[in-house]
């Protein structure tokens, strides 16, 4: 392989950078537009998870379903619709996007929105983007039947050959992409299923092999090598889930540069059918603690939106605590308590050297699983406002709290 053009030298902030060194990214899952290639062959050519949006229904007294977005149903994989998103992203305080991005032995899934949709967005210098690789085990849960099997379309675990083939990929057409997240000098890539990243090498030597070989390659195509990350949890929640028995070890054997987490639930359990929000808060804040202290490299807090998977559930079964997507919500996540939320993240990310300041959001999108940050028809665009009011866009001055 040979070397990236001039633009593989770190990028300019999409952003000016805060004087304070926050960053502020939020995950962003792309489900939401018709055309996919493998959604086609399953389920039609004008499909997106939409449909179950649109499907969901209240199970409960006062279960606010459906949700519907202050925007529409629009096709997240249009460059103006994205262009709308990154706006209001960038306005509202949001550094980044970090994709939850899907590439199986076969091929890729779900990039449209990034390739044709972020890429060709005329604003797209307004925010950067960056990858998680989604490297689960991806189940026909659109909708899942309870007590049906759990239907495995694409197995999150590849072979080396396959993995070879991802790394060319994402640094021969992202990394230097002027707008790409780089952390501390380096790419941020981001693994989400260290399970599965195991079972694709079959031992932890032959992984480290190739994330050093992942290092080097891009090393010798211009690059100042990668910041890899990998999500950890100690709680499984997607069917098909397995945690690490000691992840702390496993993180330093592998050689990761940080750790970081995905959602609150990874880390506390939702004992009843709306656990009250500022419980599970607290919780997870515990869990941050505990995290400080576990690993050896810097972890990356979040801070979750909210948590209702009912859309995912078949909506003519009878609903509860039965494994996900039939399972526990959060309740009580008002704009207040998301504002308070951020407060508290902001208040301990500042007592941290400002290289570490970073924090991401669950979710930017998530409508099925019900934390996303994008407008609805209930609460406009409050969600967006309470980041802006606690982490305000470079170059305007915090605001106040009335």
């Amino acid at each position: 392989m040979g070397k990236l053009p001039s633009t593989s030298r770190a990028p300019t902030s999409a952003n000016p950078v805060r004087p304070d060194g926050l960053t502020v990214a939020s995950y962003y899952f792309g489900n939401y537009h018709p055309g996919d290639a493998r959604n086609t062959r399953l389920k039609g050519a004008d499909w997106s998870e939409w449909e179950l949006v649109k499907a969901a229904r209240p199970r409960f007294p006062g279960h606010e379903q459906p949700k519907v977005p202050l925007w529409g149903h629009r096709d997240e994989s249009d460059p103006q619709v994205m262009a709308q998103k990154i706006d209001a992203a960038a306005d509202h305080g949001v550094d980044a996007f970090i994709f939850d991005w899907y590439y199986y032995n076969d091929g890729p899934f779900l990039d449209r929105p990034i390739d044709e949709g972020f890429l060709k967005a005329p604003n797209n210098q307004r925010l950067k983007f960056a990858f998680m690789w989604a490297n689960h085990d991806w189940v026909d849960i659109h909708p899942y039947r309870r007590g049906a099997p759990a239907r495995l379309l694409y197995p999150g675990e590849v072979t080396p050959a396959g993995f070879a083939r991802i790394a060319d990929h994402v640094i021969r057409h992202y990394f230097a992409h002027p707008s790409y997240w780089w952390v501390d000098g380096k790419p941020y890539f981001s693994f989400y299923d260290l399970t599965k990243l195991l079972q694709s090498f079959g031992s932890v030597a032959a992984t480290r092999a190739a994330l050093d070989a992942f290092r080097a390659q891009a090393r010798a195509a211009g690059l100042p090598g990668l910041h890899l990350n990998a999500v950890v949890w100690g709680r499984a929640v997607l069917p098909v889930e397995q945690t690490p028995a000691d992840p702390a070890q496993l993180v330093r054997d592998l050689g990761f540069d940080s750790v970081t987490s995905y959602v609150w639930i990874h880390h506390v359990g939702l004992g009843e059918l709306q656990t009250d929000y500022n419980r599970v808060r607290d919780a997870y804040l515990d869990y941050w603690d505990k995290a400080e202290r576990q690993f050896d490299v810097p972890y990356y807090p979040n801070v979750t939106m909210g948590w209702d998977s009912s859309p995912r559930a078949a909506q003519d079964q009878a609903f509860g605590d039965f494994g996900y997507p039939f399972m526990n919500m959060i309740g009580n996540n008002t704009p207040e308590n998301f504002r308070q939320a951020l407060e508290l993240t902001r208040q301990r990310l500042m007592a941290r050297p400002a290289a570490s300041r970073i924090f991401n959001i669950n979710c930017w999108n998530e409508w099925t699983e019900g934390s996303y940050l994008e407008p609805d028809t209930v609460h406009g665009l409050k969600y967006l406002e309470a980041i802006a009011a606690v982490f305000p866009p470079a170059g305007s001055a915090r605001r106040v709290r009335p």
